[in-house]
């Protein structure tokens, strides 16, 4: 599975009080999952830090934008051998682990949030990505236009009504389906299954992507996309129980990273998951 969700996207995945459950309960978890969402964007290395994501194979020279250093990869795409290999010298001002670099380091590709970024120059973060054999560097700047711009997250208050029973169907085995991504680029999601849930009596699916800890990952439309609430969403239902049962809650449906930032590479909702129907629930837009 390629994606670009990051530690930012995860943040809210779970359910509240679970379909039925007490609704003012629900309400205050919900309004704390928010409080808690918010702070996480607008943290100084959440998502609207990132100002720019530089694919090595279009710098062969080694230069990126605004970027201090030499960068260039090395090993065959996903082999065992590779990575990028940064070179730096006095006057860049770069740092690997907190120390001064001067000379060479080797990289591979960064797994943790921003700030846990072994390069950094001053309060800029650069972050190693690797998608498909292809090597990027990210650029995060705390100080970025559209942190600064922020005014927080526009979304739907708690309704019980969105909180639904569903099923999880899993496939016999995982399908790979060609999405566009934000950058105009086509990538492969991986999907394992598919969520079925009723709005107003009528089933409706969604297919989802299996986490490593069993939780599930969908990407989805509805028709409310593009014009009350951004063009798709996430959304992140807990791992179903044994008997495939899963709470199904669109109050927790989230923004993507690329609402937050032009330059993540989210990728867009595959066939099927573009629901007929508004889901005015959860997260609808960036404010500011």
């Amino acid at each position: 599975m390629t994606t670009d969700i990051g530690t930012e996207a995860r943040t809210g995945a779970g359910v509240g009080a679970g379909a039925g459950g007490d609704a003012d309960s629900a309400a205050e978890e919900w309004r704390s999952w928010h409080e808690r969402r918010t702070a996480t964007v607008a943290a100084p290395y959440g998502p609207l830090a990132l100002v720019g994501t530089h694919w090595l194979a279009d710098h062969p020279e080694g230069r990126l934008p605004g970027v201090p250093g030499l960068w260039r990869e090395v090993g065959d795409g996903d082999g065992d051998g590779a990575g990028v290999v940064l070179s730096a010298a006095d006057g860049d001002g770069l740092t690997v682990d907190g120390r001064p670099l001067t000379g060479e380091i080797r990289l591979t590709a960064d797994s943790g949030p921003f700030e846990a970024s072994r390069i950094a120059a001053g309060e800029h973060r650069l972050v190693v990505l690797r998608r498909e054999g292809l090597w990027a560097v990210r650029h995060v700047d705390p100080g970025s236009a559209a942190r600064r711009a922020f005014r927080g997250i526009e979304a739907t208050a708690y309704d019980a009504e969105w909180e639904l029973p569903g099923r999880f169907r899993p496939y016999d085995k995982s399908r790979t389906v060609l999405v566009e991504n934000a950058d105009g680029r086509e990538r492969g999601l991986g999907l394992g299954g598919e969520i079925a849930f009723s709005v107003g009596g009528t089933e409706h699916t969604l297919q989802v992507a299996v986490e490593a800890d069993g939780s599930l990952w969908a990407v989805f439309a509805d028709t409310t996309s593009g014009k009350d609430s951004y063009r798709f969403r996430f959304l992140r239902p807990a791992a179903p129980a044994e008997d495939g049962t899963v709470t199904v809650d669109f109050n927790r449906a989230l923004l993507p990273p690329c609402a937050f930032a032009d330059h993540f590479i989210c990728p867009f909702p595959p066939p099927g998951n573009t629901l007929p129907i508004p889901v005015p629930a959860g997260e609808r837009t960036v404010v500011g």
